[in-house]
């Protein structure tokens, strides 16, 4: 009876101690839109999710326009792209919220959703991007956010699966085929 108790016992220490360190998914995170409302990202369960840090005056802020256009074409019930707005560039993105909504709206039409402004590096690193960029947390890869439109690929599972450079346009080969395969 005593090994049956002990056996029992171990494997509900075993169970408890895996749930606490299972791999967090994308679908883990509440963050705030461009609007200061609460958005929690497992509302886009079953979706690819594109991760983009933006910024309104950076050389390449132009991608603002490959983005909807991407979001245009592929966007809806299977993929979504989702902008967090940083000042961490070169102090790229002075503004406030509502100046960037604003940018966004007015110079590129933008309707995909706009987060609220973060920070994507260094010890304010915000808790989404400290999943995305270490391989301890997300179960994938190691990264540094590079500049502004950094580009990370979320599986409909809410898995990370990879990341684009900013230089790459969000219509590259390797963006465009992720979101066609099946």
């Amino acid at each position: 009876m005593k090994k049956i108790f002990y056996f029992g016992t171990l494997c509900l220490l075993s169970m408890a101690f895996n749930s606490l360190h299972a791999q967090k998914s994308f679908y883990d995170f509440t963050v705030l839109d461009i609007n200061g409302e609460e958005f929690d990202l497992a509302q886009l369960q079953g979706k690819k999710v594109l991760v983009v840090n933006t910024a309104s005056k950076c050389g390449l802020t132009p991608q603002y326009e490959s983005l909807e256009n991407l979001y245009r074409e592929y966007g809806g019930d299977n993929f979504v792209i989702i902008g967090f707005p940083t000042n961490d560039f070169a102090g790229q993105e002075p503004g406030t919220n509502e100046e960037i909504a604003e940018f966004c709206r007015t110079r590129f039409d933008v309707t995909f959703p706009m987060m609220a402004k973060i920070t994507v590096k260094g010890e304010e690193m915000h808790p989404l991007y400290k999943w995305l960029t270490s391989a301890s947390e997300n179960g994938v890869e190691d990264s540094k956010v590079a500049w502004n439109f950094q580009k990370y690929m979320i599986g409909e599972d809410g898995m990370l699966l990879g990341h684009v450079a900013p230089q790459k346009k969000p219509d590259s080969k390797v963006i465009i085929s992720w979101l066609k395969k099946g």
